[in-house]
């Protein structure tokens, strides 16, 4: 693993980084995904990135958050993403998961600046034991993340509409 990753992996296990993280990555995120036209997450240099936009639990009005994700395999050839609701270690789950929960149906994502409907689904038992374990390998501060709080930290697949591509 090259040194750079390993600084940003310490660096964003540390409590300083999830007091400011959440301000500021989801905001340059959003820009500069927006200045080039859906073609580059800054986040996504580090990690695997989407944006999700899915309609609000409460108000319905669309809600756009930049998120890392994992690519992942599926059935039958069609590949989804798994999404981490780890909220950068902080006590409450992000607003995007009650937004997936109450509209699973309702969710797209930008991937690789294709706009691509999907069907959110929350992970529970083995299978959320088994992607957990994977989640860690894939970013170990999310191990971090989970001995800050009380919950548990919310997993999500994400799986194309039929007719739609996974990922690419």
């Amino acid at each position: 693993m090259p040194a750079g990753v390993r600084l940003v992996q310490k660096v964003s296990s540390t409590r300083v980084f999830a007091r400011i993280a959440p301000h500021v990555v989801p905001a340059m995120d959003r820009a500069v995904h927006r200045l080039t036209r859906g073609r580059v997450l800054l986040s996504a240099q580090m990690l695997p990135g989407v944006v999700l936009t899915v309609p609000g639990a409460r108000s319905g009005q669309p809600r756009t958050t930049p998120l890392a994700c994992m690519p992942q395999p599926g059935e039958g050839g069609k590949d989804g993403w798994i999404l981490v609701g780890s909220n950068f270690g902080r006590p409450g789950h992000p607003a995007w998961t009650a937004n997936l929960l109450a509209h699973p149906e309702a969710a797209v994502i930008n991937w690789k600046g294709r706009d691509i409907p999907v069907r959110a689904r929350l992970l529970s038992g083995e299978e959320r034991a088994g992607v957990w374990e994977a989640a860690l390998r894939f970013w170990p501060p999310y191990a971090a993340y989970q001995a800050r709080i009380d919950r548990e930290i919310r997993l999500f697949r994400l799986d194309p509409l039929e007719g739609c591509d996974g990922p690419v």
